[in-house]
């Protein structure tokens, strides 16, 4: 089992903060325009050829079917082998990604809302080649953690991040701006905390 990586949205949507692990292939970069630092630890490009030379294989770039998604009370509203078409992603910029996973994360919950009743909660699905887990914060922030598709539900991972690493050194903290619409969670010591949290997760895989 392994987890793949972490976004955290805010409540307009927009992606402050990103980490990944097992990788084969380092991330493409926003374009100048969209690059919003602190973010993830990755430089803005210095020209659209530099950009194009550092694509990697996002999760989304492949043929992939969702076979499960799960709810609160663990009810399987959406089962069997729906074809995918998400041919065409390989290399997409940084900020494109955070879109579609925040697009794919929106779609479910619409999804579950109206199979399921305002009651359920959509917390999670999986395809045949990974799974993705959401955890919800009152206050409107969105963890999503991409992980392997054997693994149980991750979203107790995500509400320990959020009680501990994030309230310690981000909501605690006075030089973060958790509303900004300009810049990410710049935080070593919170980078340095949930990396050390998933490593020491028995799921955390090699």
């Amino acid at each position: 089992m392994t987890i793949f990586s972490l976004y955290i949205f805010d409540r307009h949507c927009d992606c402050i903060y990103y980490q990944d692990w097992h990788r084969t292939r380092p991330i493409r970069p926003p374009s100048i325009p969209n690059f919003r630092p602190g973010v993830h630890r990755l430089p803005p490009p210095l020209d659209p050829l530099a950009a194009q030379s550092t694509v990697r294989e996002s999760i989304f770039d492949r043929d992939h079917a969702v076979s499960n998604v799960i709810t609160t009370n663990g009810a399987r509203v959406l089962s069997g082998s729906t074809p995918a078409t998400n041919r065409g992603y390989t290399g997409l910029p940084f900020d494109e990604e955070t879109k579609l996973v925040y697009g794919v994360v929106l779609s479910m919950r619409n999804m579950v809302k109206k199979l399921s009743g305002r009651d359920e909660t959509f917390t999670s699905y999986r395809t045949n080649t990974y799974k993705l887990h959401l955890y919800e914060t009152l206050t409107g922030y969105r963890f999503v953690l991409l992980s392997d598709p054997s693994t149980d539900s991750l979203r107790f991972v995500l509400r320990q991040i959020y009680v501990g690493p994030f309230v310690d050194y981000v909501v605690r903290n006075p030089m973060v701006q958790l509303d900004s619409r300009t810049e990410g969670i710049d935080n070593d010591h919170f980078r340095a905390a949930v990396d050390a949290h998933m490593r020491g997760l028995s799921m955390f895989g090699t």
